[in-house]
């Protein structure tokens, strides 16, 4: 049975979200060396590390796992969401985005929690503003479209990705369907979700292809359904994971030429 669906992870797969994190950090942390005689780089590592700890201390935190919201989505993210673990983030967020700037001015020997609160909401509104994809998204997407039925499948809070989506209003319009894990109660690698997808789109495992860049996620959620998949391995890393992809390719460009082969 010939592919008829393209799956798309979102998230470092069609927007470039190391990229808008990346942006966002700096820019706040600029802005923090104007007020004191810090290294830009040295807090964002700072802050990276403290955000980390703070997160997985949480009592959300096994929820986050299961539905695949890291810790610098936790940083700018609303998660006005129905659930009550959502809920309870929603409770938490404001105090860790403020802990978590605190903490890391600490560690560089500044402490000041006023700013660590004001830096922790100017990052929220870089990150808002920093909305950046992949060169080849919107051209492959227009290739695609049409030809594919294509499939969104994203893992996260339904309030933080939707409004990703909303700062790039020109991916939706490409997707016949969009499904994000906070949605369904379980994140990717889950089957559960990957056979909830296939029923919306009334397709079959052999319909279908997953292309992402996460192993753990993508990959390994879509070879327990027995779907070909496509690991996007932009910056080539070494595959150490148990898990084998199907194809491996470096850009949306070099998946859209696997295409053609298939």
């Amino acid at each position: 049975m010939s592919i008829n669906t393209i799956i798309f992870d979102l998230d470092d797969t069609l927007l470039w979200d190391k990229k808008s994190i990346k942006t966002a950090f700096e820019k706040t942390c600029e802005y923090a060396a104007t007020k004191y005689d810090v290294d830009p780089e040295k807090l964002e590592e700072a802050v990276r590390v403290e955000a980390r700890k703070l997160y997985e201390g949480y009592e959300t935190y096994d929820y986050t796992v299961l539905i695949g919201i890291n810790p610098f989505e936790g940083l700018w993210g609303t998660f006005d969401d129905p659930t009550d673990s959502f809920q309870k983030m929603k409770e938490i967020v404001p105090t860790y985005r403020k802990d978590a700037w605190t903490n890391g001015l600490k560690a560089l020997g500044i402490e000041d929690a006023q700013f660590g609160a004001e830096l922790g909401e100017r990052f929220v509104e870089e990150r808002k503003k920093s909305p950046f994809v992949y060169e080849d998204t919107y051209k492959v997407l227009d290739e695609l479209k049409g030809q594919y039925k294509l499939v969104l499948l994203t893992n996260g809070a339904p309030s933080l990705q939707n409004l990703k989506l909303e700062i790039t209003p020109e991916i939706p319009p490409y997707f016949d369907h969009i499904i994000i894990s906070g949605d369904f109660g379980k994140g990717k690698p889950d089957a559960s979700l990957f056979e909830f997808m296939m029923e919306k789109a009334g397709i079959t495992a052999e319909e279908g292809i997953m292309v992402g860049d996460n192993l753990n996620t993508d990959i390994l959620g879509s070879s327990r359904i027995g779907m070909k998949n496509v690991w996007i391995n932009r910056e080539g890393n070494k595959n150490e994971s148990q898990v084998t992809p199907t194809y491996e390719v470096k850009s949306l460009t070099e998946f859209k030429e696997l295409l053609k082969q298939l």
